[in-house]
């Protein structure tokens, strides 16, 4: 995506050392920070804002509180966020589908992301997995794309939401096996993996972390990962490019701050953030609640940003779907 994690550690090191000497809390006023999630509580946007909301909170010497604010698959915070007065301490952590794809796909949303935020750091990174149920007789990939090939008139792949990026990946796999395989949108991974584990839908393309405690436990099979290289929580699970499919994608959890924030609070606050995911604590906890803990620069944040909406606005654009 533009920068490896070698440099983005030697990044947070620099910003770290920058940030030592920066002032205390006083300058935070208000008393209180608020990251507010557009997802309700237990996702991976959660997870991930609670344990920045921990590790900020002696940094920055003041109250860091997680909101939920559901509704419009995400939109509706973020059309909120940016318009909070300029005075108020609030922050948005979201992934692409508010911030990407409804953009494209929605005539009216209520923002600009460009225009009404500033990206602080991409928080964390996940794949993409491909998972099949009891219902499905194989234990690897490539007999679940002969099987898929032999049954394509039969079978639905469940996708976690309608217009979510393991959406648009499922058309995307569905182009590499050429086949006409109907995606089915839930509402929310819980209800996706539960028809899956019932056998109700026979494919799932969800995210890893979504997928992952499930398949350890021998509910549903993971069968390939999406990613560069193989998780080290998931050895066993090959990625796609292994299996002979040109496929590669990721998606991500960045932190903004609404544009009218004043430029001093967002630098501290940006700080005490790079300071925060450098910590290596920080990153432990993460990893144990199977989070990929990134953590950039603004500037790495922004090309990140750039370089994937490159990647995927013609997927979006061209499948056709309206939200």
């Amino acid at each position: 995506m533009g920068w490896t994690r070698r440099q983005a550690v030697a990044g947070l090191a620099a910003w770290a050392a920058a940030a030592a000497h920066a002032q205390g809390p006083a300058e935070i006023e208000g008393g209180t920070l608020r990251i507010v999630v557009p997802y309700p509580p237990g996702g991976g946007t959660d997870r991930a804002a609670r344990l920045l909301a921990n590790a900020l909170q002696p940094l920055l010497g003041v109250t860091v509180v997680v909101e939920n604010r559901v509704g419009a698959g995400g939109r509706l915070a973020v059309q909120q966020v940016h318009r909070e007065p300029a005075a108020r301490n609030v922050l948005l952590l979201a992934n692409p589908a508010p911030m990407l794809v409804a953009p494209l796909l929605v005539k009216e949303e209520g923002y600009d992301v460009e225009r009404d935020y500033r990206p602080l750091s991409e928080i964390t990174r996940y794949a993409f997995g491909v998972a099949v149920g009891p219902a499905v007789p194989v234990r690897e990939f490539g007999p679940l794309r002969g099987w898929m090939q032999a049954n394509q008139d039969k079978i639905t792949v469940g996708v976690p939401a309608t217009g979510s990026l393991p959406h648009f990946f499922a058309l995307m796999l569905a182009q590499q096996l050429k086949i006409d395989m109907p995606v089915a949108g839930y509402r929310g991974s819980a209800p996706l993996a539960n028809d899956l584990m019932g056998g109700h839908v026979p494919i799932a393309v969800d995210t890893i972390d979504a997928l992952e405690p499930l398949h350890k436990a021998g509910k549903l099979r993971i069968l390939a990962n999406s990613a560069d290289r193989r998780s080290a929580t998931l050895p066993e699970v090959p990625t796609f490019k292994e299996v002979g499919l040109n496929l590669s994608a990721v998606g991500w959890n960045v932190l903004y701050a609404p544009a009218a924030m004043p430029a001093d609070r967002i630098r501290i606050i940006g700080d005490a953030v790079h300071r925060a995911m450098a910590e290596p604590d920080t990153r432990a906890r993460f990893a144990a609640a199977e989070l990929d803990a990134i953590g950039s620069t603004p500037e790495q944040a922004a090309k990140m940003l750039a370089a994937y909406r490159a990647q995927w606005t013609p997927v979006i654009r061209a499948s056709g779907i309206k939200l």
